[in-house]
């Protein structure tokens, strides 16, 4: 199992018939974060008219809020969302602030103009991919250690972390199904001496 989020924020702006849409995207670990994000763009732009946001939480997407912030029901919040959604993110808000410059722009309009500017605003973030692994640690002297490596690599299971010292630990992340042959690996590079750790699963 595996999901994507932002790493930080990035923001984008486009201006369509003198109103100003000032997109905001960042990454929020739980509603707090979210909704704090979203108040922070309120204090920002306290002239603004509208801040029409979305947020998409939790490594299933479960959580999903939007709001249209006074814009005509479906036309700002839903739209935002959608982009959230269509790029498969989660753990991510995003607020959209209009400045409203006078000229109205109709349902359709406000709709591909709150989607248009999370889209850019999408289009410039950096994301990341977690996935579901158990991390396995385990102290080895330093050959054992780069031969442990060697065969994590092949296996195909990442380097979560390493510490060097007058021994080495690695700690390994390893799909739940395949936990029983890492440790079946750690033996036999230890001959049976090392005793790895066995950790919960965590999204790293």
């Amino acid at each position: 199992m595996a999901f994507t989020e932002p790493v930080g924020e990035n923001i984008a702006e486009m201006e369509i018939k003198r109103s100003r849409f000032i997109a905001r995207v960042a990454h929020a670990a739980d509603e707090a974060a979210a909704r704090a994000i979203i108040d922070e763009e309120r204090s920002t732009h306290p002239k603004a008219r509208h801040h029409c946001s979305a947020f998409v939480l939790g490594p299933d997407s479960r959580t999903q809020r939007f709001s249209d912030d006074g814009e005509p029901a479906g036309t700002a919040g839903a739209p935002i969302l959608e982009v959230l959604t269509g790029h498969r993110l989660t753990n991510v808000v995003a607020v959209v602030t209009r400045y409203f410059g006078g000229t109205l722009l109709g349902a359709g309009g406000l709709v591909r103009a709150y989607g248009n500017a999370t889209s850019e605003a999408v289009a410039g973030l950096r994301t990341v991919d977690r996935h579901l692994v158990v991390p396995v640690s385990v102290e080895l002297d330093y050959a054992q250690a780069a031969q442990a490596q060697r065969a994590a690599e092949q296996s195909g299971w990442r380097m979560l972390d390493s510490q060097y010292g007058a021994a080495v630990v690695h700690t390994f992340g390893v799909p739940e199904a395949e936990v029983e042959a890492c440790l079946s690996m750690i033996a036999d590079v230890s001959a049976g001496a090392a005793e790895p750790a066995v950790a919960a699963p965590d999204y790293r």
